[in-house]
């Protein structure tokens, strides 16, 4: 480290898709300001998403086993705090964090934490009939600002290239000359996933184009027996779920042509590598800040919010008034595969 570097500390632990979003902006931060290094505190699981940044060191922390309860996160502090660190920018803001960036600031060092807006996110969930639905900050921006609170510009609109990596041996044979279209369509709510009918459409109508494979990704049992079933009829539709490793699947979707996901984790992981992104949405809706980085208000497919009028309903989707599954009967499959053609 030279005299000039400054050394931040930044936290982000969990959960996947906010773990992926803080990676474009790290990629501006760094890139905008040559003399600013990073130590990123996270799970082992996302270390792959910072494999090629420059500058960028990734401190792998688990919870449950060497920083576990209150005696784990001071321990956690002190091996932090042997890291010759400049300040600390803390993009989570939960209790484990708020304890940890007390710690540095009991030691005098300089802390910012993310706002998470929670104020104004509570406002555009709370059930009225008549919603006034108004943008908010994007989480993208919001990770941003505090790296402008510790005195370092950022320019979000700035692109830069990033890696395409190699795709995954077995799979190269399958989709050779072939342009690659991602579909994540399920989510840990219902209240987000795409019901299997319409799944079904979705994959009909994209089939139908010529010189596509379409690979499907999704996590778990229940979401394998679904995915399989939907793609068995078809040569060219391969699910992947538990026949690659997370960074296979990560060298994968640096290779799609256009990423077709649900309001989850996927469509933030395939923006890191400037992959378009066509969002699906249900009872959540990309104005509480979580559309993924860059993707324009014309990939967002949403269902009918005259019919459906309270949608968001949630943040996470985890609220769901009665009835409000049904939205996704009012999505426009042909919306989606029109977006589509737009990158194939």
């Amino acid at each position: 480290m030279n005299a000039t570097e400054k050394h931040i500390l930044v936290i982000r632990l969990s959960a996947m898709g906010d773990v992926a979003m803080t990676v474009p902006v790290i990629k501006a931060l760094t890139e905008q300001n040559p003399s600013v290094r990073i130590t990123l505190v996270t799970r082992p699981f996302f270390a792959s998403f910072y494999e090629n940044l420059n500058r960028v060191t990734v401190y792998r922390v688990d919870l449950n086993e060497n920083y576990r309860g209150i005696i784990g996160l001071i321990k956690l502090y002190k091996d932090l705090s042997k890291l010759n660190l400049d300040a600390i920018a803390d993009l989570h803001d939960v209790l484990r964090t708020k304890f940890i960036i007390k710690l540095f600031r009991i030691s005098g060092y300089k802390c910012y934490q993310i706002d998470k807006g929670r104020k104004e996110k509570n406002k555009l969930t709370t059930p009225r009939k008549s919603k006034k639905l108004i943008p908010l900050i994007s989480t993208h921006e919001r990770y941003a600002n505090v790296f402008r609170k510790l005195g370092y510009p950022i320019d979000l609109s700035i692109k830069y290239k990033a890696t395409q990596k190699e795709i995954p041996r077995f799979i190269t044979k399958k989709i050779k000359d072939q342009k690659l279209i991602g579909i994540a369509p399920l989510a840990a709510f219902k209240s987000k996933s795409l019901p299997e009918n319409k799944l079904k459409e979705l994959i009909e109508g994209l089939n139908a184009l010529e010189g596509v494979s379409i690979i499907l990704f999704g996590g778990g049992n229940e979401q394998k027996q679904i995915l399989e079933s939907v793609a068995a009829p078809y040569k060219n539709v391969l699910s992947l779920v538990e026949k690659i490793n997370f960074k296979e699947e990560l060298d994968l979707i640096s290779n799609l042509d256009v990423m077709i996901s649900v309001d989850s984790g996927n469509g933030h992981m395939a923006a890191m590598y400037n992959i378009p992104v066509i969002t699906i949405w249900g009872v959540t809706h990309p104005f509480l800040g979580f559309t993924p980085f860059n993707q324009p208000m014309e990939n967002q497919i949403l269902p009918d919010l005259k019919k459906f009028p309270l949608i968001p309903t949630s943040v996470y989707g985890n609220s769901v008034p009665e009835g409000y599954l049904h939205c996704f009967d009012t999505l426009k499959i042909n919306d989606i595969i029109s977006a589509t053609k737009k990158y194939i």
